[in-house]
């Protein structure tokens, strides 16, 4: 049954894919806001607490292409889809067109290169990282679709909807998510060193690094109007501001009432990766957010630094019984990012 919204706007109904994931939560909390009449679907048929009562919650594993086709039953107006890793993913969702009436889908800006071959996947070489102009225009060239890297898949993925012609889809190419339930929160960097004690940051690339966020509640604004507006595009999906990773330290010390003493790297991390972050990149990473405005009225509901206490509150909750490896295994798998011995050998060499 069709709901109505605060508006008086009549919505549809929308299927979300990946709803207990960090992104997925927001975008089911907008959409039921919104007057959608939402299926939360996830491996483990779990609900947010923040969920109206009227989200119907639903228990389907992604793989199982029959699991997918039951969740959608006899259709729906929207699929917006989260988890989406595979040009697979993608067909499923194509193979059932006759009973989706449009998709938003989740993508990433890295999928985006620049002019001279450099992208993400060469990031590591000498003189890898991408220079991309500033701000990123979601008409910039991209790495070749493939199977062997997350950015290749993403650009299958993107490449088989688009030419699905009975599909309406958005792409949102997301900059880097923040907000609470990441699986590998960039900002654990900052608060775990506050939590540590530690009263020194050592940042690379003079503290200046560039690298677009943008908060889940951000991408579920852009979730909504897409799903109110289907079509087949690709867009950016970034906060008003991109701080850089200097703003950030500094923001996150606000937050957490200290205040530690910045020491700057005027060029790359040395070694043990002092002055390394997740936001360290050589080059600036800037998304331009014209087209979303442009084509769906999109206003950001959020800033960095505004969204940025419940994120922290969120962090730190999860490190109060356990260590950060045990918390957050995915990105412990990285690399250890909190070397403290290199920094301090480091530290000490300059006096």
């Amino acid at each position: 049954m069709t709901r109505t919204s605060e508006s008086g706007t009549s919505r549809g109904s929308a299927l979300v894919i990946g709803a207990t994931g960090q992104i997925g939560r927001a975008a089911v909390r907008a959409l039921a806001d919104d007057g959608w009449e939402v299926r939360a679907v996830s491996r483990g048929g779990g609900r947010d607490e923040s969920w109206p009562a009227s989200v119907h919650v639903v228990r389907m594993d992604r793989e199982d292409d029959a699991s997918l086709a039951a969740a959608v039953g006899d259709g729906v107006d929207v699929v917006v889809d989260m988890v989406a890793f595979t040009a697979a993913h993608a067909r499923q969702l194509t193979a059932l067109s006759g009973r989706i009436g449009s998709a938003v889908v989740i993508s990433s800006l890295m999928v985006y290169a620049d002019g001279q071959g450099r992208d993400f996947d060469t990031q590591e070489l000498p003189d890898g990282f991408p220079r991309l102009p500033v701000p990123v225009r979601e008409t910039q060239p991209t790495v070749a679709a493939g199977d062997t890297t997350y950015s290749t898949r993403k650009v299958a993925i993107e490449q088989e909807l688009l030419a699905a012609p009975d599909l309406p889809t958005t792409l949102l190419r997301a900059g880097a998510v923040h907000g609470p339930y990441s699986p590998g929160p960039r900002e654990i960097y900052f608060v775990k060193r506050v939590l540590d004690g530690r009263p020194v940051r050592v940042l690379a690339h003079g503290g200046a690094s560039l690298f677009h966020p943008v908060h889940v509640g951000n991408l579920a604004e852009l979730i909504r109007l897409a799903a109110a507006k289907p079509g087949n595009r690709v867009l950016n999906g970034g906060d008003p501001v991109a701080p850089t990773v200097a703003e950030i330290g500094a923001a996150v010390d606000r937050v957490m009432g200290v205040s530690s003493e910045l020491v700057t790297l005027d060029g790359a991390p040395v070694a043990g990766g002092v002055g390394e972050t997740p936001w360290s990149a050589t080059h600036p990473v800037v998304l331009d957010m014209g087209a979303a405005e442009r084509e769906l009225g999109y206003r950001a509901v959020t800033g960095y630094e505004e969204s940025l206490p419940a994120t922290v509150e969120w962090l730190v909750a999860q490190l109060k019984e356990r260590g950060w490896e045990e918390a957050f295994p995915k990105l412990a798998a990285r690399g250890n990012i909190f070397d403290y011995a290199a920094e301090d050998a480091w530290l000490a060499s300059r006096g």
